[in-house]
Protein backbone atom coordinates (compact mmCIF):
# COMPACT_ATOMS: atom_id res chain seq x y z
CA UNK A 1 0.00 0.00 0.00
CA UNK A 2 2.89 2.31 0.86
CA UNK A 3 4.45 1.65 -2.57
CA UNK A 4 1.25 2.66 -4.31
CA UNK A 5 1.08 5.92 -2.31
CA UNK A 6 4.69 6.79 -3.10
CA UNK A 7 4.13 5.91 -6.77
CA UNK A 8 1.01 8.06 -6.96
CA UNK A 9 2.81 10.93 -5.22
CA UNK A 10 5.75 10.73 -7.66
CA UNK A 11 3.40 10.53 -10.62
CA UNK A 12 1.43 13.57 -9.43
CA UNK A 13 4.68 15.56 -9.04
CA UNK A 14 5.69 14.71 -12.60
CA UNK A 15 2.27 15.69 -13.91
CA UNK A 16 2.24 18.98 -11.99
CA UNK A 17 5.73 20.05 -13.03
CA UNK A 18 5.08 19.13 -16.66
CA UNK A 19 1.69 20.89 -16.72
CA UNK A 20 3.12 24.07 -15.21
CA UNK A 21 5.99 24.37 -17.68
CA UNK A 22 5.09 27.02 -20.24
CA UNK A 23 6.82 27.49 -23.54
CA UNK A 24 6.96 30.91 -25.10
CA UNK A 25 6.24 31.41 -28.78
CA UNK A 26 9.90 32.32 -29.27
CA UNK A 27 10.90 28.83 -28.05
CA UNK A 28 8.86 27.28 -30.87
CA UNK A 29 10.18 29.41 -33.77
CA UNK A 30 13.07 27.87 -35.65
CA UNK A 31 15.71 29.48 -37.86
CA UNK A 32 13.92 28.02 -40.88
CA UNK A 33 10.71 29.78 -39.80
CA UNK A 34 12.55 33.10 -39.53
CA UNK A 35 14.09 32.67 -43.01
CA UNK A 36 10.66 31.84 -44.48
CA UNK A 37 9.14 34.95 -42.90
CA UNK A 38 11.97 37.14 -44.21
CA UNK A 39 11.56 35.68 -47.72
CA UNK A 40 7.82 36.36 -47.58
CA UNK A 41 8.42 39.96 -46.52
CA UNK A 42 10.81 40.45 -49.44
CA UNK A 43 8.17 39.19 -51.89
CA UNK A 44 5.45 41.52 -50.62
CA UNK A 45 7.04 44.51 -52.38
CA UNK A 46 7.48 42.55 -55.62
CA UNK A 47 3.83 42.52 -56.69
CA UNK A 48 2.61 43.67 -60.08
CA UNK A 49 0.34 46.68 -60.28
CA UNK A 50 -2.28 47.31 -62.96
CA UNK A 51 -2.66 50.68 -64.64
CA UNK A 52 -5.26 51.04 -67.42
CA UNK A 53 -5.12 53.73 -70.09
CA UNK A 54 -8.85 54.38 -69.46
CA UNK A 55 -11.55 53.07 -67.15
CA UNK A 56 -14.51 53.61 -69.51
CA UNK A 57 -14.84 53.43 -73.28
CA UNK A 58 -17.95 54.99 -74.80
CA UNK A 59 -18.82 53.68 -78.27
CA UNK A 60 -21.35 56.50 -78.60
CA UNK A 61 -24.44 55.79 -80.70
CA UNK A 62 -24.33 52.56 -82.69
CA UNK A 63 -26.96 50.67 -84.67
CA UNK A 64 -28.42 47.53 -83.13
CA UNK A 65 -26.64 44.49 -84.54
CA UNK A 66 -23.26 46.22 -84.73
CA UNK A 67 -20.27 44.44 -83.17
CA UNK A 68 -18.18 47.29 -81.77
CA UNK A 69 -14.56 46.74 -80.77
CA UNK A 70 -12.01 48.65 -78.71
CA UNK A 71 -8.75 48.12 -76.85
CA UNK A 72 -7.77 48.93 -73.32
CA UNK A 73 -4.03 49.17 -72.70
CA UNK A 74 -2.88 47.62 -69.43
CA UNK A 75 0.53 48.62 -68.06
CA UNK A 76 2.33 46.80 -65.26
CA UNK A 77 3.64 49.55 -62.97
CA UNK A 78 4.62 47.10 -60.22
CA UNK A 79 7.74 45.05 -59.56
CA UNK A 80 6.61 41.52 -60.43
CA UNK A 81 5.28 39.92 -63.62
CA UNK A 82 1.56 40.61 -64.15
CA UNK A 83 -0.59 37.58 -64.91
CA UNK A 84 -4.15 38.03 -66.12
CA UNK A 85 -5.67 34.76 -64.98
CA UNK A 86 -9.22 35.44 -66.19
CA UNK A 87 -11.24 38.13 -67.97
CA UNK A 88 -15.05 38.15 -68.01
CA UNK A 89 -17.68 40.45 -69.38
CA UNK A 90 -20.80 41.17 -67.33
CA UNK A 91 -22.86 39.47 -70.05
CA UNK A 92 -22.29 37.23 -73.05
CA UNK A 93 -22.44 40.20 -75.40
CA UNK A 94 -19.16 41.60 -74.01
CA UNK A 95 -16.08 39.52 -74.81
CA UNK A 96 -12.61 40.51 -73.56
CA UNK A 97 -9.42 39.04 -75.04
CA UNK A 98 -6.58 39.56 -72.53
CA UNK A 99 -2.92 38.84 -73.28
CA UNK A 100 -1.94 35.24 -72.59
CA UNK A 101 1.70 35.97 -71.68
CA UNK A 102 2.85 37.65 -68.45
CA UNK A 103 3.33 41.42 -68.65
CA UNK A 104 6.79 42.34 -67.34
CA UNK A 105 7.26 45.34 -65.02
CA UNK A 106 7.15 48.56 -67.07
CA UNK A 107 5.59 46.85 -70.10
CA UNK A 108 2.11 47.21 -71.60
CA UNK A 109 -0.28 44.98 -73.52
CA UNK A 110 -3.70 45.43 -75.15
CA UNK A 111 -6.93 43.88 -73.96
CA UNK A 112 -9.33 43.69 -76.88
CA UNK A 113 -13.02 44.00 -76.03
CA UNK A 114 -15.91 43.40 -78.40
CA UNK A 115 -19.57 44.29 -77.75
CA UNK A 116 -22.33 42.63 -79.78
CA UNK A 117 -25.31 44.99 -79.73
CA UNK A 118 -27.75 42.50 -81.31
CA UNK A 119 -30.91 42.46 -79.16
CA UNK A 120 -29.57 45.26 -76.93
CA UNK A 121 -31.39 48.48 -77.91
CA UNK A 122 -31.12 51.51 -75.63
CA UNK A 123 -28.43 52.73 -73.25
CA UNK A 124 -25.92 49.98 -72.44
CA UNK A 125 -23.18 49.83 -69.83
CA UNK A 126 -21.16 46.63 -69.45
CA UNK A 127 -18.31 45.73 -67.10
CA UNK A 128 -15.17 43.71 -67.73
CA UNK A 129 -13.52 42.12 -64.69
CA UNK A 130 -9.91 40.96 -64.76
CA UNK A 131 -8.63 38.43 -62.24
CA UNK A 132 -4.91 39.05 -61.72
CA UNK A 133 -2.03 38.31 -59.40
CA UNK A 134 -1.87 41.98 -58.37
CA UNK A 135 -2.41 43.16 -54.81
CA UNK A 136 -6.06 43.97 -55.58
CA UNK A 137 -6.65 40.63 -57.31
CA UNK A 138 -9.49 42.11 -59.40
CA UNK A 139 -9.52 45.03 -61.79
CA UNK A 140 -12.60 46.42 -63.55
CA UNK A 141 -13.35 48.68 -66.49
CA UNK A 142 -16.49 49.52 -68.49
CA UNK A 143 -17.83 49.99 -71.97
CA UNK A 144 -20.88 52.06 -72.84
CA UNK A 145 -23.05 52.51 -75.91
CA UNK A 146 -26.36 53.98 -76.95
CA UNK A 147 -27.83 51.36 -79.27
CA UNK A 148 -30.44 52.58 -81.75
CA UNK A 149 -33.10 49.89 -82.26
CA UNK A 150 -33.55 48.08 -85.54
CA UNK A 151 -36.82 48.59 -87.36
CA UNK A 152 -39.50 46.51 -85.61
CA UNK A 153 -37.60 46.46 -82.28
CA UNK A 154 -39.39 48.14 -79.37
CA UNK A 155 -38.35 47.85 -75.72
CA UNK A 156 -34.79 48.41 -74.54
CA UNK A 157 -33.13 45.27 -73.21
CA UNK A 158 -30.31 45.50 -70.71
Amino acid sequence: MMRKSIGLFALSLVVLTTACKQESAADKITDADIKAIEAEKALVGKLPKVQLDKEIHDFGTIAEGTVAETEFIVTNTGEGDLLIVDAKGSCGCTVPEPPKDPIKPGESAPIKVSFDSKGKPGAQEKTVTLTTNSENGKEMFKIKANVTPMAGSTAPNK
